[in-house]
């Protein structure tokens, strides 16, 4: 028996798959690598600026910052996917198995390699330091994105800093919080991996899998999926509600990201209502394949986070500022329920009486 993921075999067709993305001369690729680390590092302090946060800022600033090509990034995600789930998968004795498991998760990095314009990966280490977390910045979309919606370029890459290194600083804020996500993410793919109920669980995923394809576009398939059809199909109640905490605290930080990034407002980013504007139509995808690829990867959740977390982040700084926002991050139990994602009052009363 061996690991049901071949992950030499998914780095190599992720690699093979990625596409270098827009053309650049050597001067201008100098100055966007340039401007990103810069950024990077003027970033915790303005986030500090804004929430209070300073000594988890003054540690997120010292936290390594990687540009990034597309390749580059899906090799890094295989890394903190197999050091987060990698011993959890059950092994196979069906030939070819890993090669065929390696492969898919290879495909579908590479898509992803195109859409993603930075990460922060709290789970793993890089650059020989022993503490986890280090920020990815993928050059080629942001160069991308930029040109193709006209975006001002100094301000643009400033804003997609901002957001990912808020992120830096939430974990830096909650020391506990990498260990809390690995925990219910990896509880939870270790419960999916059971061998238990396979036949159920594919029917599922067929059924929903037809519903993401024939769900008209603007329209939200009845499933309402956590994380996408793939994903969400195959899950029991108990491994539902054990994934709508994860994707709770997930619209936490990228709502309370999008928040803080906007708030830094135009002294620091002059064109940054441009910039969500166009972010914003942006983040709806363009053609069909991409309404349903996005669908049956779960990146329409994604974007559900990012409003639904804003909304809540936004309604507790209404009634208590960010000073009593940031006592989310200094313990388990502060954090939002699926609940009170959607009611920032309820959070407010348990929290803060």
């Amino acid at each position: 028996m061996s690991s049901p993921i071949d992950w030499r075999a998914a780095r190599h067709r992720a690699a093979v798959l990625s596409r270098p993305g827009p053309r650049a001369g050597r001067a201008e690729a100098r100055g966007l690598v340039t401007v990103l680390h810069t950024s990077a590092r003027e970033a915790p302090g303005h986030v500090a600026d804004i929430t209070g946060l300073d000594d988890a800022a003054a540690q997120a600033a010292r936290r390594p910052v990687y540009v990034v090509d597309r390749a580059r990034w899906a090799e890094a995600n295989i890394g903190m996917f197999r050091h987060l789930v990698g011993d959890l998968l059950p092994p196979t004795t069906l030939p070819g198995a890993a090669r065929l498991g390696g492969e898919e998760l290879g495909v579908m990095l590479s898509y992803l390699s195109t859409k993603v314009l930075g990460q922060f990966d709290p789970f793993t280490s890089a650059g020989g330091s022993e503490e986890p977390g280090y920020l990815l910045l993928v050059a080629p979309n942001i160069l991308h994105v930029e040109r193709e919606l006209d975006l001002d370029a100094l301000d643009f890459r400033r804003w997609v800093c901002l957001h990912e290194q808020t992120h830096a600083v939430q974990f830096s804020a909650a020391p506990w919080l990498a260990g809390h996500l690995a925990e219910r993410m990896t509880a939870t793919v270790s419960s999916i991996a059971s061998p238990e109920g396979g036949g159920q669980r594919l029917a599922r995923t067929l059924r929903s899998v037809v519903e993401a394809v024939t769900t008209p576009r603007g329209e939200t398939p009845t499933a309402q999926a956590l994380a996408g059809p793939l994903v969400d199909a195959v899950l029991t109640e108990e491994e539902r509600e054990r994934l709508a905490e994860v994707v709770a605290v997930m619209s936490l930080l990228e709502g309370h990201a999008d928040v803080v990034m906007d708030a830094v407002g135009p002294r620091v980013l002059p064109s940054v209502a441009r910039i969500r504007t166009q972010f914003e139509r942006r983040r709806e995808g363009t053609g069909t394949l991409d309404v349903v690829v996005r669908r049956l990867m779960g990146m329409d959740a994604k974007i559900a986070q990012y409003r639904n977390g804003a909304d809540f982040v936004r309604g507790v700084v209404h009634r208590v500022g960010h000073n009593g926002l940031n006592a989310v991050w200094a313990a388990a139990e502060n954090l939002p329920t699926p609940a009170e994602i959607a009611d920032p009052t309820a959070w407010v009363r348990r929290v803060h009486g």
